[in-house]
């Protein structure tokens, strides 16, 4: 058994409403300990592996019409809770930025679980008008991270 993102988010919420304040859990050579409380710390930390695991795909976050200035935009949100990144590496150019065009299957960055990398497809076909999402910043699992106006 391995432990997905989904599983570390479940495990987080369980320990946010329990009356614990550490937990610590080793699972396939993966250990992942979380604090509650005063510190407000989380941190996870994998244990030695011969081989990096595969990055995981993110399945395409369920496009949301969200009621702002301009009518029929579409929210693209996070489909986990984690870091997220604009661009592939430091130092590269960001995956999209405003004015450009996007497929459902157009990476819009990343979400850093983990630290695995997990690409965050655009779920919808259209044209970029703003980005939300904090470059380094902490998403939480289905905040918006950028409005698309969708082709007609």
């Amino acid at each position: 058994m391995s432990l997905t993102a989904k599983d570390v988010e479940e495990i987080m919420k369980l320990l946010e409403g329990s009356s614990f304040d550490r937990l610590a859990l080793e699972v396939d050579g993966l250990k992942l300990e979380l604090e509650r409380g005063g510190s407000g710390a989380r941190r996870a930390a994998p244990a030695p592996r011969p081989a990096a695991p595969a990055p995981v795909a993110a399945t395409p976050p369920p496009a949301r019409e969200r009621a702002s200035s301009e009518a029929g935009l579409v929210e693209v949100t996070s489909p986990l809770l984690g870091i997220y990144y604009r661009a592939p590496k430091p130092g590269e150019p960001p995956f999209i930025e405003v004015g450009s065009k996007v497929d459902t299957e157009t990476v819009i960055g990343i979400v850093e679980v983990m630290k695995l990398m997990n690409s965050v497809p655009a779920g919808v076909k259209g044209e970029v008008v703003e980005i939300l999402g904090q470059n380094g910043e902490l998403v939480e699992h289905g905040e918006v991270l950028l409005l698309v106006r969708p082709e007609s």
